[in-house]
């Protein structure tokens, strides 16, 4: 059973935002052009030097990591959190995280790839809405490296429907459930670890990079036969850049998801901008009741419910 749902507070103009680097090293000139275009939208970004440590493929010692995980969350002059980027070390922090601080300190927690494993286990174990979007070193430091409508709306108390133009249709139908999920790697690692994924009940949002076909077929493959998609609803797929086995296969991804996912029998989609993207990061809103409607020629995502409280 999970705990009760817990939204964090709205972001408004004027806000503090912290930015960690929870997993691999980060560039400094990446992170100032990020905090930059957040101080454009009118926010207050927040680090500390400490976020520029190394070790070994780590941005320094995971207490020093997990410590500024803590410290952002009790700081009641932060209203949300930022990561700056993801790569490898997540991990580490999970058996580390003191998850009374979490839910006695709700706020906007936002990041994808590595980070998949913390907001995952923030929601399965503290009942926390987080988000799976942009991260500052890698969209934010990039012209249109964030999709603003999503990360405002969702970020900001309102319902969003997403953009979903250029979105394939793998699978017809209509499917309503709770969005989860986040990098394909991050979800399979996590099966028979205690931060197992739970994704019974859910729309699961699926996405990845530079995985080849067969590794993609052999990931879904292991979440199926761990009994992880036997109540999924319906399936979102991000853009999964780069996952090809070469430039002239004789045949695509989709095809390779159909092959394996067929027996479902649940709607899915497949390119939807969120995490690993070509461009304009979409927000997306994990714990939160959507609708996703798959016809033959089209497709919808939207939220039921505001993803966080007013102030």
């Amino acid at each position: 059973m999970r705990p009760p749902l817990i939204k964090p507070q709205s972001l408004s103009s004027g806000d503090s935002i912290g930015i960690i680097a929870p997993a691999s090293p980060i560039s400094r000139e990446l992170l100032q052009q990020g905090c930059l275009a957040i101080e454009h939208l009118g926010f207050k970004p927040v680090f500390y030097d400490s976020i520029f440590s190394e070790e070994v493929y780590f941005a320094g010692s995971h207490e020093l990591r997990m410590r500024e995980l803590h410290t952002m969350f009790s700081d009641p002059q932060i209203r949300g959190i930022f990561c700056a980027r993801g790569g490898y070390g997540t991990n580490y922090l999970l058996p580390r995280i003191d998850m009374e601080i979490i839910r006695k300190n709700p706020k906007v927690f936002l990041g994808y790839s590595d980070v998949t494993a913390l907001l995952t286990h923030f929601y399965d174990s503290a009942g926390l809405v987080t988000f799976h979007g942009p991260m500052v070193t890698k969209d934010f430091a990039q012209p249109d490296g964030v999709d603003i409508h999503s990360l405002r709306s969702v970020l900001g108390g309102e319902p969003c429907n997403f953009d979903t133009r250029g979105v394939e249709v793998l699978s017809e139908g209509e499917a309503e459930g709770v969005l989860y999920g986040g990098c394909l790697s991050m979800l399979a690692a996590s099966l028979g670890t205690p931060y197992e994924v739970r994704p019974a009940g859910t729309l699961l949002f699926i996405e990845d990079i530079a995985a080849k076909p067969y590794q993609v077929d052999r990931m879904l493959t292991q979440l199926k036969y761990a009994g992880k998609l036997n109540d999924v609803r319906g399936i979102v797929f991000g853009e999964m850049v780069n996952c090809i086995q070469s430039p002239d296969q004789s045949y695509t991804l989709q095809e390779v998801v159909l092959m394996t996912l067929k027996e479902l029998n649940i709607p899915m989609i497949f390119g939807l901008r969120s995490g690993h993207v070509s461009r304009s990061n979409i927000t997306l809103p994990l714990g939160i009741r959507a609708k996703l409607r798959a016809q033959r020629s089209s497709a919808t995502l939207e939220t039921l419910e505001p993803a966080t409280r007013a102030h």
